[in-house]
């Protein structure tokens, strides 16, 4: 393994984050099990399979990195690379605590400690069920050192397939050149020019998405550093059920979801669903199969208003769906959901020295994040403990209170709410209303 310069996105969410405002991503993951003793098998097995993974003994160390993006002639900008950690040991990483009663409560007082920066920027908590009859282990990875999905695939490597061999793990892929070619100058400024010319079409296409858009007070709120979370699970079969009766995608339907729970909860809090439409950011990978370089982040995004002012549950669904099917029509690298990839056009002394103020800008661009994880098809155990429940956790942005992360496992969606624990003390309230709407949509679309 050698080092390799972050690309600009990894390097954004890497100097965005703050004490109060970690950027890692999360997954809590249930198993069930026979025996009191398996949550610390699961980590014992957790600790000696991590060593041989590639991707978890990678750090981020910070340097005065001779490139500046897009151009490749040697510049003294500060950027960071990724690179193999001398001294690591997985017992760093892996942790058992004591048996747990309420996994979430547990999983949010985890989820609100930032990484450890100076080593591999990951960590693996196994709660052990005071039952004797379940565990669940909580994944954390920083958003510089994998997306939701790469996030996945590194936890996957540390379990089994239901039913067939454990895969070894892949070689670490091969390091991307760092020196600049010369000869190759008039061709990368051309492709400048047409790089700051798309970040201006982006950057008005934000302007343009922000004007005169309505939210709610409730999803702000100032920074406490404390963090809650919350599991939902619907059966993917209903999905199916109201996406064939009223068309569009499973997708449709689970944003379609949040923006009706987000009615529900907001009028029972006493905030008031009239007039708000909340914009949310859905982002999109743009990762695929045998990638050159499967580290980091490969994301784009859409950014849609969530219909939570309509009341009629099959109006909303409706709206969602023309919204995501613009967004298509104009494609990833376009729009105001596009933002991410402004970053590819900051230097990387500029997102060092201007890393709190991006942070801070995420509240004017968007109000809440809901973002879908895809997961394995086949099952997962862990020392034959099978997993039966994954939710994912996603970052929460400055200055908002509120994220949403979608999976779909073994024919059930299960959605990770994260949330401020000071701003959203209602939490599971909300989590409720995510099941209340799943059962109006299936009343609404009949039999």
């Amino acid at each position: 393994m050698t080092s390799d310069l972050l690309a600009p996105l990894d390097l954004a969410f890497w100097n965005i984050e703050s004490a109060q405002h970690p950027m890692h991503l999360g997954a809590l993951g249930v198993f069930s099990c026979h025996s009191p003793t398996a949550g610390a098998h699961a980590a014992d097995l957790l600790a000696s399979r991590a060593a041989a993974v590639p991707g978890l003994r990678m750090r981020i160390r910070d340097v005065w990195q001779p490139l500046a993006f897009p151009l490749t002639f040697p510049l003294p900008f500060g950027g960071a690379t990724r690179e193999p950690a001398p001294d690591f040991d997985p017992l760093d990483h892996v942790r058992l605590h004591a048996p747990a009663a309420d996994f979430h409560a547990v999983a949010g007082r985890l989820m609100q400690r930032p990484l450890e920066r100076g080593r591999p920027p990951w960590e693996a908590h196994v709660l052990p069920g005071e039952d004797g009859t379940s565990f669940a282990v909580l994944f954390k990875f920083h958003h510089a050192l994998a997306d939701g999905l790469r996030a996945l695939m590194l936890a996957a490597a540390l379990m089994d397939p239901m039913d067939m061999p454990t895969p070894r793990p892949r070689p670490a892929e091969p390091a991307r050149g760092l020196l600049p070619d010369v000869r190759k100058l008039p061709e990368l400024l051309r492709g400048t020019l047409s790089d700051v010319g798309r970040a201006l079409d982006i950057g008005a296409s934000v302007a343009r998405a922000t004007l005169g858009a309505r939210s709610s007070s409730a999803l702000t709120s100032e920074p406490s550093g404390t963090r809650r979370t919350a599991g939902v699970l619907i059966d993917l079969d209903a999905v199916h059920r109201v996406r064939k009766t009223v068309g569009g995608t499973v997708n449709d339907v689970l944003i379609a979801i949040v923006a009706g729970a987000l009615r529900t909860w907001l009028d029972e809090r006493g905030d008031g669903s009239a007039g708000v439409a909340p914009r949310a950011l859905i982002p999109v990978s743009r990762r695929r199969p045998r990638t050159a370089h499967p580290q980091g982040n490969r994301l784009s995004g859409y950014l849609i208003r969530l219909p939570v002012d309509d009341p009629d549950p099959l109006g909303r669904l409706r709206t969602v769906r023309m919204a995501m099917d613009r967004n298509k029509d104009a494609g990833p690298n376009r729009g105001a959901g596009a933002v991410a990839l402004l970053a590819d056009h900051v230097p990387p002394l500029g997102h060092r020295l201007g890393g709190p103020v991006v942070g801070q800008a995420a509240r004017l661009l968007f109000d809440i994040l809901v973002t879908s994880v895809p997961l394995p098809s086949l099952g997962l155990k862990l020392g034959g403990s099978p997993l039966t429940e994954v939710y994912p956790f996603a970052p929460l942005a400055r200055g908002q209170s509120l994220a949403v992360a979608v999976s779909t496992y073994r024919g059930r969606v299960h959605y990770g709410l994260v949330a401020d624990a000071k701003a959203v003390p209602d939490l599971g309230r909300l989590a409720r209303a995510v099941t209340e709407e799943m059962e109006t949509l299936l009343t609404v679309c009949g039999p």
